[in-house]
């Protein structure tokens, strides 16, 4: 219920703000275990990865957060669980899995801070989604946030999994996630959902 309503209400406000627009977002699969991987450029980005789809998105989150009285209750209730800094643990990496493995939507951000979209995504995204058999759609965050300027989530085709699976092997990981991260240029690039 508080999800639905915070969705509600920041699509109005990132409307009104950023003229924000989510495009492509009904590729996303209707059921079943989803990976949302984007780039990663802002602290609003989890709002805007998540605002376009209709379903609710899990994210990792500091665990510092949840140490903040009333805050940490608040962004356990809207799907975050807690990360710890330097690293990602084994038991977030389960927590992810879980919630894969649910049939839920998890948004990750395969960069891992707010870095520049060219550099190499990690491995981590395709690891998950191997494991929990999940659907990976890369998403291109597109703008800078600022006031009455345009910002755009765009959503490509789910990336064929049996295809890249391959051997599981960190050489096909690696092939994968390479593949995930170019189809996020590119639509940074065209501004359109990658095929």
């Amino acid at each position: 219920m508080l999800y639905r309503f915070a969705r509600v209400l920041l699509r109005v406000l990132f409307k009104l703000l950023y003229r924000f627009e989510a495009v492509g977002a009904g590729r996303i699969p209707a059921e079943g275990g989803v990976i949302l991987a984007s780039n990663h450029t802002s602290l609003l980005d989890p709002i805007a990865l998540g605002i376009g789809v209709d379903r609710k998105v899990h994210y990792m989150a500091k665990a510092e957060l949840f140490n903040i009285p009333g805050f940490g209750a608040m962004i356990t209730n809207l799907g975050a669980f807690p990360v710890k800094r330097g690293g990602v643990s084994k038991e977030a990496i389960r927590t992810a899995i879980g919630i894969l493995r649910e049939g839920k939507v998890m948004g990750i951000f395969p960069e891992g801070t707010r870095k520049d979209v060219g550099l190499m995504g990690k491995r981590g995204a395709m690891s998950m989604a191997l494991r929990a058999g999940s659907a990976v759609v890369p998403v291109a965050l597109i703008g800078s946030y600022r006031p009455f300027t345009k910002m755009k989530a765009v959503y490509g085709a789910p990336l064929d999994m049996e295809k890249l699976a391959g051997d599981g092997s960190p050489e096909a990981q690696e092939a994968a996630t390479e593949l995930m991260m170019s189809k996020i240029r590119e639509m940074l690039n065209t501004g359109k959902p990658a095929q």
